[in-house]
């Protein structure tokens, strides 16, 4: 029997994670707001539901990818908990603060439902490619039963603890990588100006202890290492925006469990001048033009 799956927020990421579903076997109903968004999930094979409730009703599993926590939490509130069917698994996709993915799960769970914070990393590629990580929290059946799905969705599902525990897990990450990113364009704008050409700066630090991710996978100037959203004047990717939101939520984190992040803070900081200057929506990495 076919597994039915309702699957809220067709974003830039959540369309390609629905219609990866659709591809792995499950019925998906999909719902958006947005008309185009909704287009392209049925003609990905999606059902296409007037509403939240109406593509949660009589599904096996709830899907939402939502942009905030006042999203998630208003979808669970007034539309999923009461369409919902006895026995139904929630799986939250979202990137959102700790505390409204615990509030949550344990409001879905005090109403007999099992549910899961499962936030992504890997960006749109890896959505619409079926190869995000997903960092879930949650209790061991709710995992185990929220496994498959996200395996549809993924090349890593990782258990990273209790309710929110994922969304703990995601910040941090996403803290890192912020800060990191910041720390590459910082060094390769002082290795230009001390007069070294990028590419052999590059070829040493790739195999230097200055190696990241950041640097190696995902490096901030055109030319330089494999293709990136650099290649392409910072378009698509990872925005700043959405760098910025989650380097807010991690501080806030930080802030409310007497955590010191300094780099976090940091990161921020110059995130939130990038995007003051109206470049929230190209690619994070080109906070090095910030730094040059």
């Amino acid at each position: 029997m076919t597994t039915t799956i309702a699957f809220i927020g067709l974003g830039n990421m959540g369309g390609g994670m629905a219609a990866n579903l659709v591809k792995n076997g499950y019925a998906v109903r999909a719902f958006d707001l947005s008309e185009d968004a909704l287009a392209k999930a049925e003609a990905a094979g999606a059902t296409r539901s007037t509403g939240a409730a109406d593509a949660v009703a009589g599904a096996d599993a709830v899907v939402t990818m939502l942009p905030a926590g006042k999203h998630v939490e208003a979808v669970y509130t007034n539309e999923v908990f009461g369409a919902a069917k006895p026995g139904a698994l929630f799986l939250d996709c979202s990137t959102i603060d700790v505390a409204t993915a615990r509030r949550v799960i344990e409001a879905a769970t005090a109403k007999g439902f099992e549910m899961v914070d499962a936030p992504v990393s890997g960006g749109i590629a890896a959505a619409n490619g079926g190869t995000l990580t997903f960092m879930v929290g949650g209790e061991d059946a709710a995992f185990a039963k929220a496994k498959p799905i996200l395996s549809a969705m993924g090349k890593a599902v990782i258990h990273a603890g209790g309710a929110g525990t994922g969304q703990g897990a995601k910040i941090c990450n996403n803290m890192l990588l912020g800060a990191t990113m910041v720390a590459t364009c910082e060094a390769f704008a002082m290795a230009q100006k001390l007069g070294l050409d990028p590419q052999t700066f590059y070829d040493i630090s790739s195999v230097s202890s200055g190696q990241s991710w950041s640097m190696t996978s995902y490096c901030p100037l055109p030319g330089v290492g494999p293709q990136t959203p650099a290649d392409n004047d910072y378009q698509g990717g990872f925005a700043v925006a959405l760098m910025l939101k989650d380097l807010k939520l991690a501080t806030e984190a930080a802030a409310s469990v007497n955590a010191s992040v300094p780099m976090g803070n940091a990161a921020e900081a110059l995130y939130q001048l990038l995007a003051n200057k109206g470049e929230g929506g190209r690619d994070f990495s080109s906070i090095i033009k910030l730094l040059s």
